[in-house]
């Protein structure tokens, strides 16, 4: 595996770990349909949190949460549809966080932002 999937898989688990521990359920990981995948799905009270981690070892070349892309996030939106659609109920609000992570030998830096975007 290459080691920019190895750093991926990493800070999705750092990032299930930041999700527990604030107070968070974790619901699945990696969920695909179609051409979509979602890193985390979460919830916390009676919102469905789906969550994109975005993990790099530096910031030189941007922000994590900067390499998200519209076409990223027009899959991520109709993934998250079908799984509400299939396993939450109809008094569910779901929104969109994102995970920023920047870990390397110096540390490991969490930004978690909260409704990045709206699926409007």
């Amino acid at each position: 595996m290459a080691d920019h999937n190895e750093l991926g898989k990493e800070g999705e688990k750092i990032a299930v770990n930041y999700l527990l521990k604030n107070g968070y359920d974790i619901l699945t990981t990696n969920y695909v349909y179609l051409k979509g995948e979602i890193d985390i799905i979460a919830q916390k009270g009676s919102t469905i949190v789906i969550v994109e981690v975005k993990t790099r070892s530096t910031p030189d070349f941007g922000d994590p949460q900067d390499f998200l892309k519209p076409a990223q996030i027009k899959r991520l939106v109709s993934t998250a549809d079908h799984y509400i659609e299939h396993h939450a109920g109809d008094d569910i609000e779901a929104r969109f966080d994102i995970i920023a992570i920047i870990k390397n030998k110096a540390g490991t830096k969490i930004e978690h932002l909260e409704n990045a975007f709206y699926h409007f």
